[in-house]
């Protein structure tokens, strides 16, 4: 009875006059925009793994590890780009600065399809990097500012779910393209792909500017009316909007404790996602000890794993929200899954039989795409955890995390994920076992110092009333 209560409570939430209608404008309006906008970004991103895969290897006279380098360079942009990307949205309006963002990053993936060499993919990556930094963070900052702590988990798993839906459909695209436009006016299937995927982006980024809400707080969107602007504001935490960028800020900033514990956590989830993110599955049957794939298998069976992720990141997203924000459960799931993925991909390394090992192997793989599940949930966590915060410490948390994780990934997937590498990725598989008992061990330690802080926070909010400012004190910023 008990469950049966809870689960009608979390079916049929309370709204006040209006907030429900606002709500639903908002998930329209910001949920569109911000999926679309994923959609494509790794639509953009993963079409470097199909086109690989796909004829760019051979036709640019690709070498050893070389496409784990370009990886990297486009890390490294990604990393130059996440700081400045997040703080700029205190600056200048979302609305603006998103799609601007999505303006470049198309361009430079439709420039790709002129490249002749893997130096020209490489310079390309970089800045494409620098211009896609602020997608997913910038997002995530978006949606803790209009979206309560309720509500926050799906909305994240959904835009999460996007980007994933990007990588799987990039995989039917090339496909496609590959049996139909292959040597269309000259042009190799691969560079159609960078070409479709740029022009894919263009509209939406003129929907952004045109529909985007921006801020509780400075929205200007001609579909909201006055009440619901003020309803929207009245809906979070009123906290303290200080100017970021001085020495105080930075060093309060730089020695809170949960800067650096959201930090460490998302470096090594991030290396948990290891296996989708560096296209192993792709790379293991292109390196295949005994099947030779077909160009639409090598594309459209490694799609799998994204599907998986998506699944695995809506069930979570729903589960812990429903379960009241506990989000530090998902780490212990991933954790497991890959401590067993990792040994079961080793046992088939050492099979007698490489054919009769391949379903174990797929299997794995689609397994470990579940892993994805700690993309809307820890920045969820973190959302959650820092809602009584400043803004804009919040933003900069944010953007630590995925700094800091794509930091470490710009040398991990050489060290450890090389495509020369292939097809076992022995190394990568202990790295594997060794980062998901590392995450086991930091989402507990971490978890007992978010659940007593947000105990606390809420507990003066509720004491100085909702029309309070909350402060960051700075025994607790600092």
């Amino acid at each position: 009875m008990a469950l049966k209560a809870k689960l009608h409570e979390y079916l049929h939430t309370d709204y006040r006059p209006g907030e429900k209608t606002l709500v639903r404008k908002i998930d329209f309006f910001i949920l569109t925009f911000c999926c679309l906008s994923y959609f494509t970004n790794y639509l953009d991103r993963s079409n470097l793994n199909n086109a690989y895969v796909s004829g760019m290897k051979e036709e640019l006279h690709f070498v050893g590890d070389q496409l784990n380098q370009i990886q990297a360079a486009f890390t490294s942009g990604y990393v130059v780009g996440q700081f400045p990307a997040n703080l700029s949205l205190h600056y200048v309006r979302p609305r603006i600065f998103f799609p601007a963002c999505m303006v470049v990053w198309a361009a430079l993936t439709m420039v790709t399809a002129a490249v002749h060499n893997p130096q020209s993919v490489a310079a390309i990556r970089f800045f494409q990097g620098i211009a896609e930094a602020t997608t997913f963070v910038g997002t995530h900052y978006i949606l803790g500012s209009w979206y309560t702590e309720r509500e926050l988990g799906k909305r994240s798993g959904i835009f999460t779910a996007s980007g994933l839906a990007g990588t799987m459909i990039g995989g039917y695209i090339q496909a496609g393209i590959q049996s139909s436009l292959d040597m269309r006016h000259g042009l190799s299937g691969w560079r159609w792909l960078f070409i479709i995927d740029g022009l894919i982006t263009i509209p939406i980024a003129i929907y952004g500017f045109i529909f985007f809400p921006d801020t509780p707080a400075t929205t200007k969107a001609i579909y909201l009316t006055p009440s619901e602007k003020a309803l929207a504001v009245a809906r979070v935490p009123p906290v303290e909007d200080r100017a970021p960028l001085s020495l105080s800020f930075f060093k309060k900033s730089f020695t809170n404790k949960f800067f650096w514990g959201f930090m460490v956590l998302w470096i090594i989830a991030g290396e948990c996602e290891s296996f989708g993110s560096n296209g192993l599955l792709a790379l293991y049957m292109k390196s295949h000890p005994a099947h030779h794939y077909t160009v639409a298998q090598l594309n459209n069976y490694p799609t799998g794993v994204p599907a998986a992720g998506i699944v695995s990141t809506l069930f979570f997203a729903t589960l812990t929200d429903f379960l009241n924000g506990r989000r530090y459960l998902v780490g212990y799931f991933i954790g497991i899954t890959g401590i067993v993925t990792s040994a079961l991909i080793l046992a088939a390394s050492h099979a007698s039989d490489a054919v009769s090992a391949t379903p174990m192997v797929f299997g794995a793989y689609y397994w470990a795409g579940a892993v994805y599940a700690c993309q809307a949930t820890f920045f969820a966590w973190a959302n959650d955890t820092l809602r009584y915060e400043e803004h804009m410490f919040r933003a900069l948390v944010i953007a630590g995390m995925n700094l800091g994780s794509n930091v470490v990934n710009a040398w991990w997937t050489i060290v450890f994920y090389g495509a020369s590498m292939a097809p076992w990725f022995t190394r990568g598989m202990w790295a594997m076992i060794a980062v998901s008992i590392a995450l086991i061990i930091w989402t507990g330690g971490l978890s007992h110092f978010t659940s007593r802080h947000e105990r606390m926070r809420k507990a003066e909010f509720e004491a100085e009333g909702p029309e309070g400012v909350v402060q960051g004190k700075d025994d607790e910023l600092g």
